[in-house]
């Protein structure tokens, strides 16, 4: 797993943390039980305060998408969410407003923004297959 921070995109490192790592489960890249690295290891690779990757961490374990055993490191869960779909899907939502009134801003119409949209899906679901693909080999 691969992570790239930028520090002059104005989003706090520990989210860019955060989103990678679900970014990565989504994707497949990282699989349910995997192993993330240890805390030090990747505060150093990152060139980062340890205490910015165990927030990371903690907020993944708090949205349930990692679990920490003691002694043994910090694992990918399951597939399931600890969030009701209702909740889940207010999340989405919420992150859907978001790139809404962005794409206002920049003056994107309608049809560009859901062309889009559709794009990005066709690129994830591509990702993942390929990422199934190397996983078979």
């Amino acid at each position: 797993m691969l992570i790239r921070l930028n520090f002059k995109s104005g989003k706090p490192v520990y989210l860019q943390v955060v989103d990678q790592v679900k970014a990565a489960a989504a994707s497949g890249a990282l699989r349910s039980g995997e192993a993330l690295p240890s805390i030090r290891p990747l505060a150093e690779q990152l060139r980062v305060n340890r205490n910015t990757v165990a927030k990371a961490y903690a907020e993944l374990e708090g949205q349930g998408v990692i679990e920490t055993i003691a002694g043994r490191g910090c694992f990918l869960k399951g597939d399931h969410s600890p969030f009701r779909k209702e909740v889940r899907l207010k999340m989405v939502a919420e992150e859907i407003d978001g790139a809404i009134v962005q794409a206002h801003h920049l003056q994107v119409e309608e049809k560009d923004f859901l062309n889009l949209v559709r794009e990005r899906l066709e690129v994830f679901e591509q990702k993942n297959k390929a990422n199934e693909a190397k996983l078979k080999e």
